[in-house]
């Protein structure tokens, strides 16, 4: 028999209904407690970083770039300043789509291929999204509008009133002063992200990479309120930057000048010192070249265009260049001649135009193929006489002449802040032999004696060395900065003194540098006519192609850059120096001839007053230029 069902339980259906409420407010109740426990670690717990992240939605960190230093010269002449322009920056974090932006760009302000590629690159290796990237330098005023008329198209972009850096002697400083460029990947690994940003500009060259650090300044801040579009709506706090330091150089403008003038179109090199404190007045390397279009960013037209001139306007040749350099070594060899014991001003060697080894019979030629006859000191310093220094050489050795030489700072760096400064090359056996493979011969040691070979020094390098003769063996490392922030440079590696055991060997060779200008058979004579003042040099002609032996230089016959280089060192005035010039030309061919006349117009425009006559405070004293001048008689 089949059971009948009740369809009229209530009792039952009561049941399911209460159990039903029962579930929902158990459920209701869970979600409740879940939603208290959330609420309250939303309110307690994570309070500190919830509100961090809703301010970051609402605040944002905009970085405040300090002004960099300005470099002036000695007189407060303006070399690099900063000038207010209006850049074009972009925000990832705000701007979303970038290429879509970036192609919204080109398209409203025309920029060419190029321009638009360097932009997405830039924006590739940019590292944090809330770094505003620098897009464009120095806006016009018509872009500066259209960006306007068109923000809607470009979420993120801002045109931001910015300090550009400005050479205003443009070519005259530019391997002095240096330039500052865009900071490129590599650099941008080892700077701190704290004080530089990927869109700013850093020390490139010269002085402006060397005191990179004093004339960058410290980065400031704002914290600043966005609305959802991430416009600025108030500064809620402001930490003000701190500015680069100026820098004053030991550069005197007008004597840049002069130089350049005295050097004209010739490729060579002027550096003009103060012996006393080792101040470089004048640093001049022709050709040279604008340093303003490299801040912007220089085409790869025109950089391809300087970097492939044969002239080589972007190499410093004061600092960088290499030369052999011929004569104007001899003085530094006869401090080592005398100092060492092995001859004494009066000694006297035998020249027929020619010098040769004992046991050998290669000819070592003088440069007067006719000779000189008996020669002492004095006259060798004075006619430039090959012969006696060939000897000397050989007397002295090539250790004790790499000893001595070295002393006088030549193959080694000797500025306290070109960073930029070769080191040269002063040969040795032992050079020779790791680098060559080859033992050392006894004609190289000859030949090292009139400054060829093997040896190879800067411009800088032979002033200093002229300028330790002019200071009597005490040092004063070349150095640029007059005073950094207001401070004077401190010298952190300090060069030990040349101590002589007579010290009236400095006056010795003092007086047959000044026999070259002011004797009548004096190779230098020429450059010295009509000078206020008592002048010490050295002339040097250097060969840029070896000639065989038995040979001789035909000028007509030698393409013009493989004419040997015209050199020339001194110092003035005599008895008391206050200038050190060294000149270098390219391919000048005489030394005496051609470079001479260089230095004097260097020394005359830093000697002479405005009318032409000798300042008062360069002034010799009257009795110690009576005997000079007696002295210089009696050699005749």
């Amino acid at each position: 028999m089949t059971d009948l069902i009740n369809l009229n339980d209530q009792q039952k259906e009561a049941d399911v209904i209460n159990g039903r409420i029962i579930a929902s407010a158990v459920l209701v109740m869970v979600l409740s407690l879940a939603l208290v426990i959330r609420l309250y670690a939303l309110q307690v717990t994570q309070h500190d970083y919830q509100v961090s992240v809703a301010e970051k939605n609402r605040v944002h960190l905009r970085p405040i770039v300090p002004a960099r230093g300005v470099i002036y010269d000695r007189n407060k002449a303006v070399l690099a300043k900063n000038t207010p322009v209006f850049n074009l920056t972009l925000s990832r974090e705000l701007a979303g789509d970038t290429d879509a932006v970036v192609d919204n760009l080109a398209r409203i302000l025309d920029l060419t291929p190029a321009e638009k590629s360097r932009i997405e690159k830039d924006l590739r290796h940019a590292r944090r999204a809330f770094e505003p990237v620098t897009l464009m330098l120095d806006l016009s005023e018509k872009q500066i509008a259209l960006v306007a008329v068109n923000q809607f198209l470009l979420p993120g972009v801002e045109v931001q009133p910015q300090f550009l850096r400005e050479y205003p002697l443009g070519e005259h400083f530019a391997h002095s002063v240096g330039y500052v460029g865009r900071i490129n990947e590599k650099e941008y690994r080892s700077l701190d992200p704290a004080k530089y940003l990927r869109s700013q500009l850093i020390g490139k060259t010269g002085i402006e990479r060397f005191y990179e650090t004093a004339l960058h300044g410290q980065m400031g801040f704002e914290e600043v309120e966005t609305n959802a579009q991430g416009r600025v709506m108030r500064v809620l706090r402001r930490h003000n930057p701190v500015d680069g330091e100026d820098i004053v150089l030991t550069l005197d403008a007008q004597l840049q000048r002069a130089a350049e003038e005295a050097l004209g179109d010739r490729r060579g090199a002027v550096v003009a010192l103060e012996p006393a404190t080792g101040e470089v007045l004048a640093m001049v390397s022709r050709p040279s070249f604008d340093p303003n279009p490299f801040v912007k960013g220089i085409s790869t037209h025109r950089y391809a265009a300087l970097r492939d001139s044969a002239d080589m306007p972007l190499f410093n040749r004061v600092l960088r260049g290499l030369y052999p350099p011929g004569s104007t070594i001899k003085p530094m060899v006869v401090v080592a001649g005398l100092d060492s014991g092995v001859t004494t001003p009066t000694s006297r060697v035998f020249d027929r135009g020619y010098y040769e080894l004992p046991n050998y019979k290669h000819k070592y030629r003088n440069w007067n193929r006719a000779g000189d006859g008996w020669v002492d000191m004095y006259d060798a310093i004075m006619r430039s006489n090959d012969t006696y220094f060939y000897d000397l050489a050989h007397k002295l050795g090539v250790r004790r002449l790499h000893s001595y030489l070295s002393e006088f700072g030549l193959g080694q760096k000797v500025s306290m802040d070109m960073f930029e400064e070769s080191a040269g090359l002063m040969p040795s056996p032992e050079w020779k032999r790791s680098t060559r493979r080859q033992q050392w011969y006894p004609g190289e040691t000859l030949i090292l004696g009139i400054g060829q070979g093997y040896m190879q020094v800067t411009p800088l390098q032979l002033a200093q060395a002229t300028s330790l003769i002019a200071n009597r063996g005490v040092w004063q490392r070349p150095h640029l900065a007059l005073s950094v922030g207001g401070r004077p440079p401190i010298d952190s590696s300090p060069m030990p003194n040349i101590v002589l055991g007579d010290p009236r060997i400095w006056d010795q060779v003092s007086d047959g540098m000044q026999r070259v200008m002011h004797n009548p058979r004096g190779v230098g004579r020429g450059a010295a006519r009509g000078a206020q003042y008592r002048i010490a040099g050295k002339s040097g002609t250097a060969q840029v192609v070896a000639i065989k032996q038995g040979e001789r230089y035909n000028r007509n016959q030698t393409r013009e850059r493989h004419r040997d280089n015209a050199l020339f060192v001194g110092f003035a005035p005599a008895q008391r120096p206050a200038i050190v010039v060294a000149v270098m030309i390219e391919n000048g061919e005489a030394g005496a001839r051609v470079a001479g006349p260089v230095v004097r117009k260097v020394m005359d425009a830093w000697l002479l007053d405005a009318s032409g006559r000798l300042k008062p405070q360069f002034a010799e004293p009257a009795a110690v230029g009576a005997r000079s001048n007696k002295a210089s008689t009696s050699a005749t």
